[in-house]
């Protein structure tokens, strides 16, 4: 075997590397010098660019520190760090030698992080043992503040019955303890109720806050100072600065909240506080109150309103509005500004293990690409994060660089192909500069450019609940008056003198196993008198086959409103709202602030928040993820059109495994609706033990079910099925059946009321209905497929476990199928 050739010369590496070089965005006057750093492998970054710390050393960026770098003068390769498939991430994390760590280094996670620093510096001689942390009567009498954070602390009775001994406490810190997970609500509702005077509860704001509160958040009270008698009749005359930013505020017209006791406030930061309780006007009079007030950041829309403009027309004498000028906003006209958002920085536990900080923070840094080549593109991405310096690029609107992954090919194919980043300036950039990139580059409001920064950044909270709010509202208001049904007495199809049905298929299980004397196998579609297909026919198909519209054909017009995931869910939102059995789905294309405000509902009332991403038209989940993670969903985007669905983290499970149910319908009419339901139906399970653990999320195997092209098939007999399951959990399959067979009937009731254009006297389809069952044993439609794969159908002979039972043949599956759909016969097949 002759030895490859490598690329020597700059016209080889341009001859080979021309699409993608076009495809980057790289300047042509730089390939050249693109061709010699990657020839050489020259890392010559460090000798133009300094990594430095920011946000108390949570994030880092990226300087100039040569004297100056002209646009578009020089190109720089950046190493890939860790490049992986997103199902092998956490046992990469764990196998790897060194990995964790220098990730854990590279996204800021190996510090000592102490979320609640400000709070903890006020502990006064708590123990970390639960019987004696807060039982010391000495101080009870004179106590201001406690901090509890961090503790083991479970037990209700014991930390309500010591904790208001404290008469005079003004905070309390619980956070991060057993028992605020379980039962905080009750917790808060004693102490609250006990603890008059008490200002500051784990962190946020009670409805009795006042001077204590504000002087703590201005930092006049700390743990050397925490007040007493003694303080000031106004301590809070000096305060210029003050920040009350997610302190859970809902009313802010107080006493000590007022510029008699702040005449000095100069900044005022208001953003995640709901402030619902105060109007719009009064909450503009009260700040306008404010003489020296130059700065003020609140979420817009939000509790000013959500006009930019008008909220600096009746506050005249601020100069900045969430961190941009004042007469820029009022010169660009801009109703909904928010330009200085703040980063979100990861956050963690102190016993999370180290690969899941990770799992968490890495969307922050994560970019993907998907390898091709002549035959077919992969089914699923690549992922990578930069090396030290490319990950020190953080975000801007109006950035000074740009980054774009390249595949060199030093061999001049696929198989010797290394990635990297390249980086160059896209702006003339000073010495002592930020190098910025654009995290959303080529993204505009067109597609949702504002929601997705909040991968990245605390966008306004309050605009994703109004979006959400808005969309609950409309599915709520939404009432279904179903189609109406018929008999099948006219839907016979034949031929006089007798002669067989022509049939025309490519799908080999039909042309094995119609077998019927009624139909007859042709291999020209023109001569048949029913085409069925896999393939989409249209117009195009039509003209190279001669398919007619005479003919019968295996699909109805626009059935895409129930074959594609987005379609079904709008298809069935818009018929029946919200019914029971369809889990909160979104459409990320379109939905992705509502989607947004949902998330942050189910986490402010402490929901369970796990969603599964499933793209609008793959099978055998193909790019599908499970995750609790808000950032990753919006990212997830990038790797193609998607749903986002809640995840049902409750289902029924056999023998403590997840399964589904698949059933098939068959569709003679949809105006008026006839539809029929296979007696037979299979359940598809997963091969290991369910877990909600965040580790398992990357675990095929666990969460999802279909083996046929990856994993372990595990086959099981259905009869054996229903009655192991009705045995495990006590209920009659016969209930659930009757259930199952009730929503599939209003799936397609929603199909026949939404989209009457469905209709069509020449179709006549089969589609496969996916089914899970929650653990009340209700249904959940989690998809439908057009011309489902029906191989265990045909391979197993099944005993029927409902209507009048018996043995359903495999090798007589497809005969009833088309004796149901074209000669009006049924057997092993019952209406809907």
């Amino acid at each position: 075997m002759g030895s490859t050739r490598r690329i020597v010369t700059y016209e080889e590496f341009v001859k080979v590397h021309g699409l993608l070089l076009a495809a980057s965005g790289l300047p042509e006057s730089l390939y050249n010098q693109l061709f010699q750093k990657l020839s050489t492998e020259t890392f010559d970054g460090g000798r133009y660019f300094q990594i430095d710390p920011c946000e108390d050393a949570r994030q880092r960026r990226l300087l100039l520190t040569s004297d100056f770098m002209p646009k578009h003068s020089s190109v720089f390769l950046i190493d890939h760090a860790w490049t992986f498939r997103l199902s092998d991430a956490y046992n990469q994390l764990q196998q790897i030698p060194g990995l964790a760590e220098r990730m854990g280094s590279l996204m800021c996670l190996d510090i000592d992080l102490n979320l609640d620093a400000e709070e903890n510096d006020l502990a006064n001689g708590a123990s970390h043992d639960e019987e004696n942390a807060i039982s010391n009567p000495d101080v009870a009498q004179d106590l201001l503040a406690l901090s509890l954070y961090g503790n083991k602390l479970d037990k209700l009775e014991v930390v309500a019955q010591e904790v208001i001994k404290f008469k005079r406490l003004k905070a309390l810190w619980l956070n991060n303890n057993p028992l605020v997970k379980t039962c905080d609500g009750k917790l808060a509702e004693i102490i609250l109720e006990r603890l008059p005077e008490l200002e500051i509860y784990n962190s946020t704001f009670t409805r009795n806050f006042g001077i204590w509160a504000l002087g703590f958040v201005a930092g006049i009270y700390d743990k050397d100072n925490p007040g007493g008698t003694d303080q000031s009749d106004l301590p809070l005359q000096s305060v210029s600065s003050l920040d009350l930013s997610d302190r859970n505020i809902h009313n802010l017209i107080n006493k000590a909240f007022s510029s008699f006791h702040m005449p000095s406030l100069s900044y005022l930061n208001l953003r995640g506080n709901s402030l619902e309780q105060n109007s719009v006007n009064d909450l503009l009079e009260l700040l306008r109150g404010f003489p020296s007030l130059r700065s003020l950041e609140v979420d817009i829309p939000g509790p000013l309103g959500g006009s930019a403009t008008e909220i600096l027309e009746f506050l005249p004498n601020i100069s900045k509005l969430n961190g941009v000028s004042a007469s820029k906003i009022l010169e660009s006209g801009k109703h909904v500004i928010d330009s200085m958002l703040l980063p979100r920085l990861p956050e963690w536990n102190a016993d999370e293990p180290l690969a899941d900080r990770i799992i968490s923070a890495m969307w922050q840094y994560l970019m993907n690409y998907r390898l091709a080549d002549e035959e077919k593109i992969d089914e699923t991405s690549v992922w990578y994060v930069m090396d030290e310096l490319g990950s020190a690029l953080r975000h801007s609107d109006e950035p000074n660089f740009r980054v774009a992954p390249f595949l060199f090919m030093p061999e001049g194919n696929l198989a010797s192909a290394v990635s990297y980043s390249i980086l160059w300036p896209t702006q003339n950039v000073q010495k002592g500069d930020e190098c910025t990139r654009d995290f959303l580059f080529g993204i505009g409001e067109d597609k949702q450019r504002s929601a997705r920064l909040t991968a990245w950044f605390h966008t306004p909270e309050n605009y994703f609940l109004q979006e959400y709010e808005k969309h609950y509202k409309k599915l709520q208001s939404k009432s279904l008056i179903p189609p109406t049904m018929r008999s099948s007495e006219i839907s016979t199809i034949c031929h006089q003198g007798g002669r067989p049905l022509l049939v025309y298929t490519d799908i080999p299980h039909v042309e094995e196993y119609l077998t019927h004397p009624g139909f007859s196998i042709t291999k020209e579609p023109k001569d048949a008198d029913i085409i069925w297909t896999g393939e989409q026919v249209d117009e195009d198909m039509k003209k190279v086959t001669g398919i007619t519209d005479q003919q019968y054909i295996n699909q109805f017009p626009f059935e895409a409103c129930l074959v594609m995931k987005h379609h079904l869910a709008e298809t069935i939102q818009k018929a029946h709202g919200s019914p029971e059995w369809l889990q909160p789905t979104y459409n990320l294309e379109t939905q992705l602030s509502q989607l947004i405000g949902d998330y942050y509902v189910r986490k402010r009332e402490g929901q369970n928040n796990i969603w599964i991403l499933k793209p609008w038209n793959m099978a055998r989940t193909i790019d599908t993820t499970v995750t609790d993670n808000l950032c990753a969903i919006i990212r997830l985007m990038e790797t193609g059109p998607k749903i986002c669905q809640k995840y049902i983290e409750q289902p029924a499970l056999f023998q403590g495994k997840k399964f589904d149910l698949r059933y098939i319908v068959l569709v003679r009419s949809m105006n008026p609706l006839e539809l029929f339901l296979a007696d037979v139906f299979w359940v598809r399970l997963a091969n290991n033990q369910y877990s909600l653990e965040k580790k398992s999320y990357f675990e095929y195997e666990t969460h999802f079910t279909v083996m046929n092209y990856r994993g372990r098939l595990n086959h099981k007999n259905t009869k054996d099925f229903v009655r192991e399951f009705e045995e495990e959990h006590q209920v009659n399959w016969l209930d659930i059946h009757a259930r199952v067979r009730k929503m599939i009937r209003s799936v397609f009731e929603a199909a026949a009321v939404a989209h009457p254009e469905m209709h069509s006297p020449t179709s006549r389809a089969m589609y496969g209905i996916d089914v899970m069952l929650d653990n009340s044993f209700q249904p959940k439609l989690l998809e439908v497929t057009y011309c489902p794969d029906c191989t265990r159908a045909c391979k197993y002979d099944m005993e029927v476990v409902t209507g009048e039972g018996g043995v359903a043949k495999g090798c007589d599956f497809f005969n009833d199928v088309f004796r149901c759909l074209f000669l009006n016969e049924m057997s092993h097949i019952s209406p809907l």
